[in-house]
């Protein structure tokens, strides 16, 4: 019997990357990442306001460019044995759409209008939307952000539409629809052609769009239009029912599969978020706490049905069943700032660097950027291997990690960071040691409230660059946690969880889990608290505590 291989497609917040995998035995084949040319370029985005949007273009080249690649590099005969395809991308990256379901950047008049475009996750410019919805929804008959864990933010799916629809009356006139793009780009390779036909992910809906069947699905038609008369008219045109990632959504359309130079046979697997298929493919399982490092984290769990009741956790990023493996809750929470805090430092240390060298006179052109790349590239390895030497000492630089504002425990996304303990003397090794331990309290605060309301984590699993880069990060996150941390094996575990859904979506395999097993990449390394660091890591904990309420409270309240 001729193997059969699937393929599984991440949209991070930089780049795409494909994954060939064999269904059978989870042999990685072949990967290629692109990167998505207007965001490299800065384009649609103001940092200063905290607006981040991508334009669907860059989404669709890199899917062609990426699986083109990745099946180059296969062996031959590979392209016409992919049974299944399936996508994770960031969330909540909504955009508005006309009612063909198409996002309004691709539509002429709306080419280069932000707006129109897709709101990435980290886009934090809905913040008042974000307060208005959470005072509605604490005088509302039914309390709407009840499973979103109470507390509804500014990076999510209502916030951000409503945002955009005060911003821009051109967009407000031509949106029929909203869509995530986790969902649009499994309907664009199925060739849908209506808004109404697109098939909407259990994992957004449910963490981001406040939807749950206990409620007949979104919120309520009357609750939408008295939060503001804008929003009159869209629950109507957007969806009642939503679907688990492991169900086929259709076949590659003839225009994919020739673009591609696929079979019009492959099967698209329902999409979902990045961080909840990669604690898929990092083999989650109840009582496993799963880690997604990356420029943020985000923390994934499942539980049984019996295990969560009637519960609900106060102030995570939601619990819905069958967001990550169907027939369990999924739960999901997550730092808004991890490895952006430790890049926004090296960019602050670059200064000089880009400032005096990049205008000196005494080097030509081509060897001041070399000098600059090359130092620029060592920056944060300097900066390790001087900070693994300091001693933890409760008199140390403390710092917060909410560089990006606090996703959780409890979204508030006005917060800022803040380093205090700063003298004379202090080093640049010292502050970049107070942020690494500011991202792992940030993740302990994260594990406690998960503890505090029930729910047990025996195992913790870190994926994503930085678990597998940096083990002065990962010994700090498992001294501060005090508790064992494995690595997954592969770096594309979100990919790799991606092509587990595409496998079981094809039918290779009857469940998820069935998947998981077969295809499972195992683990690189486990590291281990060290009990003196756990022990006086405790007192700095309780500091980062103190501060991080004086800064909440009297700063930025």
């Amino acid at each position: 019997m001729k193997d059969k291989f699937v393929i599984g497609l991440d949209y991070g917040s930089d780049s795409a990357r494909a994954l060939i995998v064999n269904a059978t035995t989870g042999e990685e084949l072949a990967t290629a990442v692109k990167y998505y040319p207007r965001w490299k370029a800065g384009k649609y985005c103001n940092p200063g306001i905290n607006q981040y949007r991508q334009h669907p273009l860059d989404y669709l080249e890199v899917l062609e460019a990426s699986v083109k690649e990745a099946l180059e590099k296969s062996p031959a005969g590979t392209a016409e044995n992919i049974v299944g395809i399936a996508f994770d991308t960031t969330g909540s990256t909504p955009a508005f759409t006309d009612e063909n379901g198409t996002p309004l950047a691709l539509l002429p008049e709306f080419a280069e209008n932000p707006n129109a475009m897709f709101v990435l996750w980290k886009d934090h410019t809905a913040i008042k939307e974000a307060a208005e919805i959470n005072k509605h929804c604490k005088e509302s008959a039914i309390d709407y952000s009840a499973y979103e864990g109470g507390i509804y933010s500014s990076e999510w799916f209502w916030a951000k539409a409503l945002h955009v629809l005060r911003e821009d009356k051109a967009v407000a006139a031509k949106a029929y629809s909203i869509v995530e793009y986790c969902e649009w780009l499994p309907a664009v390779l199925t060739g849908v052609t209506k808004s109404s036909d697109i098939v909407r992910s259990r994992c957004a809906c449910g963490h981001k769009a406040m939807w749950h069947e206990k409620w007949g699905g979104l919120p309520s038609e009357d609750f939408l239009g008295s939060l503001d008369p804008l929003l009159k008219g869209f629950r109507a045109r957007l969806f009642d029912k939503t679907e688990t990632a492991d169900k086929s959504v259709g076949r590659l359309s003839n225009e994919w599969a020739k673009r591609l130079g696929l079979s019009t046979d492959v099967v698209v697997a329902g999409g979902a978020f990045d961080c909840h298929m990669g604690a898929v493919g990092a083999g989650v399982t109840p009582h496993t706490f799963v880690r997604v490092i990356g420029t943020s984290t985000c923390d994934v769990m499942v539980a049984d049905y019996n295990e969560i009741g009637d519960n609900l956790i106060k102030g995570i990023c939601g619990q819905v069943d069958g967001s990550v493996i169907p027939g369990m809750i999924g739960l999901e929470a997550g730092q808004s700032g991890f490895g952006d805090i430790y890049a926004w430092f090296k960019r602050i240390l670059e200064f000089p660097l880009k400032q005096i060298i990049g205008n000196s006179s005494l080097l030509d052109e081509n060897t001041k950027q070399k000098l600059i790349d090359e130092t620029a590239d060592r920056i944060i390895p300097a900066l390790t291997k001087e900070a693994e030497k300091l001693p933890i000492t409760d008199d140390c630089v403390v710092a917060t990690d909410w560089m990006n504002g606090r996703r959780t425990p409890d979204a508030n996304q006005l917060l800022k960071g803040t380093i205090t303990g700063i003298t004379l003397a202090t080093s640049a090794p010292q502050i970049f040691r107070a942020l690494v331990e500011a991202t792992a309290f940030g993740s302990k605060a994260i594990v406690d409230r998960f503890i505090n309301e029930g729910i047990r984590i025996d195992n913790v699993i870190g994926i994503g660059g930085i678990a597998l880069k940096s083990p002065f990060v990962m010994q700090t996150l498992s001294d501060v946690l005090n508790m064992p941390i494995k690595v997954c094996k592969t770096d594309q575990a979100c990919a790799l969880g991606a092509a587990m859904f595409a496998a079981t979506a094809a039918g290779i395999y009857g469940k998820v889990e069935d998947a998981q097993k077969a295809m499972s990449s195992g683990f690189a390394k486990e590291y281990y608290p060290i009990d003196d660091n756990a022990k006086a890591y405790k007192a700095i904990y309780d500091k980062y505590q103190l501060v991080g309420k004086f800064t909440e409270k009297e700063l930025f309240c």
